[in-house]
């Protein structure tokens, strides 16, 4: 069966791009015949809006008629502190401001066990929030051995537990780093109750568990993550949503737009193709 993801499917996230301003990223993106984006809190400025407000950067997103679908991201959503509370607050007044839909929720990932009944307490404390702030909830399982929360079943069924009207982020380099993500995956994943998908590539041959976000690039042939692999599974399952090119590498400090729209080019025709 073959399929094409139609370029409104497509969207980029902005760690592309850590040497562009939110200005010449959004009209690279443009440029390339695409309409969404992600904004991010971990960029050099260490604000969404690189100090701009919340205000400019919806001006510049309605410019380039881009819709800007998430911000990433609170951490560690399952571990509320005051402080992690404060933060999503913010985050929150953020995308309402810049017109985001949605805001990424990332677990704890630094070995600390978290049961279950934390991450649904969690969520349930969470909820009401992003109601408040009318802002959609898209919880992001880490791969990572000693993420807190590594299964996207998991995630799905702690969503349904707490009774709060979030979906799940699923990344195909998370899917590829959990060992258990395959079984769970079959009988465990509701495509309805995906709200985005994250697309990276690696190719370093390392260990699985041993890889970091260092060794996520764009998508290639020699990717063994087989995000292509991936996508052709959700598509067939009836996922109707929208793609994320999520690269991390440091390499992409030393890109420049050129090297961008080409690599974007690049992984666009090797999943079409």
């Amino acid at each position: 069966m073959t399929y094409k993801i139609s370029n409104d499917r497509l969207c980029v996230n902005r760690k592309i791009a850590p040497n562009l301003s939110v200005d010449e990223f959004f009209s690279l993106v443009k440029g390339l015949g695409l309409n969404k984006v992600e904004i991010r809190n971990d960029m050099k400025s260490g604000s969404v809006t690189d100090g701009l407000g919340g205000e400019r950067i919806r001006d510049l997103a309605r410019q380039y008629s881009l819709s800007i679908e998430t911000i990433n991201a609170v951490y560690p959503f399952n571990q509320l502190t005051d402080e992690v509370l404060k933060k999503t607050r913010g985050l929150l007044n953020d995308a309402r401001e810049t017109g985001a839909k949605a805001l990424v929720l990332c677990p704890l990932n630094d070995g600390t066990d978290i049961s279950n009944e934390q991450t649904v307490a969690a969520l349930k404390t969470l909820a009401p929030l992003f109601a408040e702030y009318g802002v959609q909830g898209l919880v992001e399982p880490l791969g990572f051995p000693q993420s807190s929360l590594r299964s996207a079943a998991l995630a799905q069924q702690l969503i349904k537990q707490a009774g709060a009207p979030f979906k799940i982020v699923l990344d195909t380099f998370h899917h590829h780093l959990y060992e258990g993500a395959e079984q769970d995956f079959a009988g465990g994943v509701d495509v309805n109750n995906i709200g985005l998908v994250h697309l990276s590539g690696v190719t370093d041959t390392r260990p699985t568990a041993a890889l970091t976000d260092e060794e996520r690039i764009m998508l290639s042939a020699e990717d063994l993550l087989k995000s292509r692999q991936q996508v052709q599974r959700l598509e067939e399952m009836g996922y109707t949503g929208i793609y994320a090119f999520e690269p991390f590498s440091s390499v992409m400090d030393a890109w420049s737009e050129e090297d961008i729209a080409r690599e974007i080019r690049t992984s666009i025709d090797y999943l079409n193709h």
